[in-house]
């Protein structure tokens, strides 16, 4: 494309002084001839002039006394009525230019002549000349063109090494522009494919890894329910923890439910009104085992019967995901507390454990963040499930830590659409 640029301009520029270049080299031929001529024609009347004053005055008229007159590589022949022609200056050989006879008023007549070679050598001066800025018109055209093609391929160069950048799997975008309003526009679309690719990377990436930490705390539940049943000989026994797993298997199909929505719309909560203590007493049942495990307890306290809106799957990951961070972080016993403060009710999670340290107390719940070697995902996971029921998580205390879900014990009023008059 660069090559194509170049030589298409420089075709142009040539045709272009090719044309004019011919025009101005006949112009000016033509205007050097013309010159010529009336510069020998204006020589024959200015000595017809002088030799009328002499011989007036009743002067004598010699070669030596016009040869001080006559323009040097010129020749001139005087002619007088009654005298020898007088010759002044050397006869030029070949082409001349001869101007037209300038006629005194005592009847004597003057004829000058010129070398055509003068015409010659000034004509091929301005040719040169021509010529000299033609190369400079050419030189600068090449380098006008060489700048524009480059002006126009480094783009699209650039461009196609975004689409390979995309290609391979690097969605950064560039935010280059060029000037140009047709490659900022591409350069704008591929901008914005990138943006939306890295985005739908970005949302994979973070369903894989919610997935992987939310499914790990019901799997492993779920394992220890089962090695539960494969310890025990009594039918009871063995009953009452299958109806557990079950009821895990059940929460874990869930689990997977909500996180593929999530990761469609993280606003599409399904919020119901449900029974608090219903999944408060779940969670305890399901993480007791763990904790006794630990030599360490899981009780619960608080206002019973609560009514809270919000999806309870959801709400159920979330305690999930503060009780694993205090078996993981916290110490001693672990207390699920319930109150109520204004329209909402509100969980609290408090372990007897050493709090969360200072400098991790306001990015608790970024991802990445962790006081341990954990993935630092289960509470920004939690947080975000709050969220999208419109409740929200809360570190109330660092020392010991106390986390609070507030939930909201009245479901939302349903906004009447503008266009629908109100009924009365």
């Amino acid at each position: 494309m660069r090559r194509r640029l170049i030589q298409s301009t420089l075709a142009v520029v040539l045709v272009v002084i090719a044309v004019f270049g011919i025009s101005l080299v006949i112009v000016e031929t033509r205007t050097i001839s013309s010159s010529a001529q009336e510069r020998v024609d204006l020589e024959a009347l200015r000595l017809a002039s002088i030799v009328d004053s002499r011989l007036l005055g009743s002067e004598q008229v010699t070669e030596d006394i016009l040869r001080g007159q006559v323009t040097q590589d010129r020749y001139a022949v005087v002619r007088m009525p009654g005298q020898r022609p007088i010759e002044v200056g050397d006869r030029p050989t070949g082409e001349v230019i001869r101007s037209k006879a300038a006629r005194g008023d005592q009847g004597e007549t003057v004829v000058v002549e010129e070398p055509r070679s003068t015409v010659t050598e000034e004509v091929g001066r301005t040719l040169l000349i021509i010529a000299l800025v033609a190369l400079l018109a050419v030189i600068a055209a090449v380098l006008l063109a060489i700048r524009q093609a480059n002006r126009l391929a480094s783009p699209l160069t650039d461009l196609a090494e975004t689409a390979e950048r995309l290609g391979s799997g690097d969605p950064r975008p560039r935010h280059k522009r060029y000037g140009v309003p047709e490659l900022d526009r591409v350069a704008d679309v591929l901008d914005a494919s990138a943006e939306r690719i890295g985005r739908m990377l970005t949302a994979e990436r973070r369903l894989a890894a919610d997935a992987s930490h939310q499914l790990r705390t019901p799997l492993t539940a779920l394992s220890m329910r089962l090695e539960e049943i494969t310890l025990t000989d009594d039918l009871d026994t063995v009953k009452e923890e299958a109806n557990v797993a079950l009821t895990q298997v059940e929460r874990l199909t869930d689990v997977v439910e909500r996180l593929l929505t999530n990761s469609r719309d993280p606003r599409s909560g399904s919020a119901v009104t449900f029974d608090l203590d219903e999944v408060i007493q779940q969670q305890i049942a399901e993480w007791r085992p763990a904790y006794r495990s630990a030599g360490r307890a899981i009780v619960s306290s608080g206002k019973r019967h609560l009514q809270a809106v919000g999806t309870p799957g959801a709400v159920a990951q979330v305690l999930a995901a503060l009780i694993e961070n205090s078996l993981m972080h916290g110490g001693g016993t672990v207390a699920l507390r319930t109150r109520v403060t204004g329209n909402q009710a509100v969980v609290e999670v408090t372990d007897e454990g050493p709090g969360v340290p200072a400098d991790l107390g306001a990015r608790i719940f970024e991802r990445t963040i962790s006081g341990r070697n954990s993935t630092g995902i289960g509470l920004a996971v939690a947080r975000d499930l709050a969220e999208a029921d419109g409740g929200r998580l809360e570190l109330l205390q660092t020392k010991p830590a106390v986390f609070g879900l507030f939930l909201s014990r009245t479901p939302p009023a349903k906004k009447q659409p503008e266009d629908e008059p109100t009924v009365r």
